[in-house]
């Protein structure tokens, strides 16, 4: 079995209450989310400061290095230990981060909220990725896997203006679910677990709750996922990406509703199918 790092385990609480005084002048309390800045250091040098939830700055922080392409293999790594006393997730690896003054200096400013950059060229490894040409899924998954993450209990129903990323098995299934301020601390926190656990992409499911755009597409991609679903749209160059990797887009998942984007031969249409034959 491969080595993993040590992980402290350093959650913290996900609301704060606070009072409110509505239009007719009542007060009340209310949960609202407890953001909070997390600083992230490898090997004592200062990389990037993240405004996060705090559901699991650990996996957040893994999913980070991965995700940004800064380490490649999680043995590397030998432990992250997060303290809030001082908002600070402090990394240790085995050799370091090749060329990190380089890598660091080129910055793509995104669309996205929460981290919202990505160190290195946007575009440079997407011909590396190679999605699994016969993984499929089926529209009755498609939908209980929309059922699921509507009863699921979570910060936004409590609390709200979080975003939520999920990660499903090829059943519907879901493995893990990860809430933050951003959408992409949201994904660097699944794939971050995935990392640690060793899990495979091939033949999963991404929800999201935010956009689907480039950078969106990109993680999922270097996930090795090849189906993205979301509550929301999709940007025009996070099509664009999906398309090139043949990756199946699907937005507006609400209900009995969604609208595939690309990929549309990994889709079987099974519902379909069985309304028709009983018409």
């Amino acid at each position: 079995m491969s080595v993993r790092p040590v992980l402290s385990n350093a959650t913290r609480k996900l609301t704060h209450d606070v009072e409110v005084m509505d239009e007719r002048g009542r007060t009340s309390l209310i949960a609202i989310p407890a953001e909070q800045p997390l600083t992230i250091y490898v090997d004592k040098r200062e990389l990037v400061t993240l405004m996060t939830l705090g559901g699991a700055p650990e996996a957040l922080a893994l999913g980070y290095l991965r995700n940004q392409r800064f380490i490649k293999n999680i043995e590397d790594i030998l432990s992250v230990q997060v303290d809030w006393d001082v908002d600070a997730a402090a990394i240790v690896t085995r050799k370091g981060i090749d060329d990190i003054e380089e890598r660091t200096s080129r910055r793509t400013v995104t669309t996205g909220g929460g981290e919202g950059t990505v160190f290195g060229g946007l575009m440079d490894e997407i011909d590396a990725i190679a999605l699994p040409p016969d993984a499929r899924l089926k529209q009755s998954t498609l939908y209980k896997v929309i059922d699921t993450i509507r009863t699921h209990r979570s910060v936004y129903k409590r609390a709200g203006s979080v975003h939520g990323c999920a990660l499903f098995s090829a059943e519907g299934e879901l493995i893990h679910f990860a809430e933050d301020v951003g959408r992409h601390n949201a994904v660097d926190a699944i794939a971050g677990k995935m990392w640690f656990d060793g899990i495979s992409g091939a033949d999963k499911i991404f929800y999201t709750t935010g956009r689907l755009t480039s950078e969106m597409v990109m993680k999922g991609a270097q996930m090795g996922i090849p189906f993205l679903l979301s509550r929301s749209g999709a940007t025009q160059m996070g099509h664009m990406v999906a398309e090139r990797l043949n990756m199946s887009l699907i937005a507006r998942c609400s209900g009995r509703h969604f609208l595939l984007l690309s990929g549309v031969d990994r889709i079987i249409f099974d519902e379909l199918v069985a309304t028709e034959a009983t018409a």
